[in-house]
């Protein structure tokens, strides 16, 4: 069947194809040469190729592999079922099997996570790990010292020549699409979520509905407006706040709390910037661990409406 969405359908099968710093290239460069896979944990910002590149050495080594997604199977029962099945079993090409361990930080700590550290021991003969995450800090120790820790960074060094590689790509696929579009545009909204290549795709696949992307779509792509915002905490107006947050729950949290920081001093009274500092900062840890991104951003401003002033 193919593909609708354009992450799957245009998903690069090979690392060379991946948008990588050197660093990480040299790396996995090294295990395709090698040919030996390690136990390994990918671990960066969403959208910068964990999944894919973790996809592309086991095409790249012709090895035997499944995927399961940590956030939808984070039991124990997974392992003791879906992963204990695949691992034990015989290879149909002689060669090890691979277990990709999709947003691996949201694997239950207390039961799967430890677990999950015999499984990597007890199939070390013919089965290996790979784990993605976002959070490695949601990882428990024993499983960090088990696999080879890979930081999928984005040095800013590299920044223009990485943006510059995946504009290419980008132009490659809205030709094959056959949607016109204007580049300084694409040069816009590929900084505006640099370095989550995922959601850059996943926005103008969005975009192309309209059959074209031009600048007209800038409108719709600006960053989050705070007037209303800032104007419901100003005069406590929590129903309003709770819409505000509502109507933008689709915008990344993080941010979210950057837009609130770097607009702060237009806003709010100089005595209380510390405040809304240490509030943001708060919250924006928590946010890496809770269930409900919306109830957390309407707590944090919460707090923020009945501690900060205003001006």
């Amino acid at each position: 069947m193919e593909e609708f969405l354009w992450v799957e359908k245009y998903r690069p099968r090979k690392v060379e194809e991946c948008v990588l710093s050197q660093d990480l290239k040299k790396i996995f460069k090294n295990v395709l040469d090698k040919g030996e896979l390690q136990n390994m944990m990918f671990t960066g910002t969403a959208g910068t190729g964990k999944t894919t590149v973790a996809r592309a050495l086991c095409n790249e080594l012709d090895l035997d592999y499944i995927i399961i997604n940590g956030s939808e199977e984070s039991g124990i029962d997974t392992l003791r079922n879906k992963i204990k099945q695949f691992a034990s079993s015989v290879s149909l090409s002689g060669g090890l099997k691979v277990v990709i361990l999709d947003e691996a930080d949201y694997l239950n700590p207390q039961s799967t996570q430890p677990a999950l550290r015999g499984f990597i021991e007890e199939f070390s003969a013919n089965c290996r790990f790979i784990l993605t995450c976002n959070f490695k800090n949601r990882i428990i120790e024993p499983l960090h010292s088990r696999t080879s820790v890979i930081e999928f960074a984005m040095p800013k060094k590299e920044k223009e020549a990485l943006a510059g590689q995946f504009m290419q790509r980008v132009e490659q696929i809205l030709a094959v699409e056959n949607i016109n579009s204007e580049r300084p545009v694409l040069a816009e909204l590929i900084m505006k979520y640099f370095p989550d290549f995922r959601r850059t795709l996943n926005e103008l696949q969005r975009y192309s509905n309209f059959g074209k992307i031009d600048s007209g779509i800038l409108v719709n792509a600006n960053d989050i407006a705070l007037d209303t915002l800032m104007n419901a905490l100003k005069i406590k107006d929590f129903r309003k706040m709770r819409q505000w947050v509502a109507d933008n729950i689709d915008v990344e949290p993080a941010s979210m709390f950057r837009k609130v920081y770097d607009n702060m001093n237009e806003y709010v009274e100089p005595q209380s910037i510390p405040q809304l500092v240490l509030i943001l900062a708060d919250y924006q840890y928590k946010n890496s661990f809770v269930a409900d991104h919306e109830l957390n951003m309407v707590a944090c401003l919460t707090e923020v409406m009945a501690g900060v002033k205003f001006k």
